[in-house]
């Protein structure tokens, strides 16, 4: 026996017992480090905005999957935009992972249409925005009742109340004048953003009317500054009637914005 264990058999069947246990117990390894790419993670990319091809591009390029899990509506977004992404940007996952994205709607729901009659306007503003609808041009029109909506129109067409009308429609209102006292003085829009002036021309009961922009505003204007107005609060005759309109010049340049407007001759 003794013999035997000191036999060069015995040794080579030892070493190739090693050998195989060496190469069985690498391959093993490499095939788990292949599986798992030694524990390395991916970042997910934001895709929130992006179209749904792009952000399926974007995905395909990291070796991730992806697939739409639901979809809403936001009228400010074009359609199959993508709104929300699980798991969320920055997240850590591991190759192959699916990527599930809520995308924007490429026809936009039906929502019935609200009774706005006898409302202020404050009130039809929110019955309208809490159901998908914005408010759209305000007319006047002589009543006893200020700023109560009488009646209301899409694309000069009244809509019956309970009728189906698409979610981020534009619904324009049709409101008392309160008998006659239909004059309103000319708010400063100058050195305002788009955004700001529409929510000031709301609250003085009129209406946006032409927005020129100079060559500085490209794409998303409601960050643009007013630098210019007509009629002018320096005009002589600075009042409109409510429901009238305010034209706007508006620019990105600081030195248009530093210039004062010269008051009417």
């Amino acid at each position: 026996m003794w013999q035997f264990l000191k036999s060069r058999i015995f040794l080579y069947n030892i070493l190739g017992a090693i050998g195989m246990f060496i190469i069985v117990f690498w391959l093993g390894t490499s095939a788990l480090n292949s599986y798992t790419r030694h524990g390395e993670t991916i970042t997910v990319p934001d895709l929130t905005g992006m179209s749904f091809e792009k952000a399926k591009q974007i995905l395909s390029d990291r070796n991730l999957e992806i697939a739409i899990a639901d979809s809403s509506f936001n009228d400010k977004k074009p359609k199959l935009a993508v709104l929300e992404q699980n798991p969320i940007a920055n997240s850590k996952v591991k190759e192959g992972r699916t990527i599930y994205l809520t995308v924007n709607a490429k026809i936009p729901p039906q929502v019935k249409m609200p009774d706005l009659t006898d409302n202020s306007l404050k009130q039809a503003q929110m019955i309208l925005e809490n159901i998908g609808l914005r408010v759209g041009q305000l007319i006047y029109k002589p009543d006893l009742a200020q700023n109560v909506v009488l009646d209301w129109m899409v694309r000069g067409r009244h809509i019956t109340i309970g009728d189906n009308i698409k979610k981020g429609s534009t619904i324009d209102l049709i409101l008392g004048d309160g008998l006659g006292n239909t004059e309103v003085e000319v708010p400063d829009l100058i050195g305002h953003t788009l955004r700001e002036v529409k929510f000031i021309l709301d609250a003085s009961s009129l209406n946006l009317g032409a927005v020129i922009a100079d060559n500085t505003v490209r794409g998303d204007s409601l960050n643009a500054i007013v630098y210019k107005q007509t009629p002018s609060t320096l005009d002589a005759d600075n009042k409109l009637n409510l429901g009238e309109a305010v034209d706007v010049y508006i620019t990105l340049d600081q030195f248009k914005l530093d210039t004062p407007e010269e008051e009417p001759k």
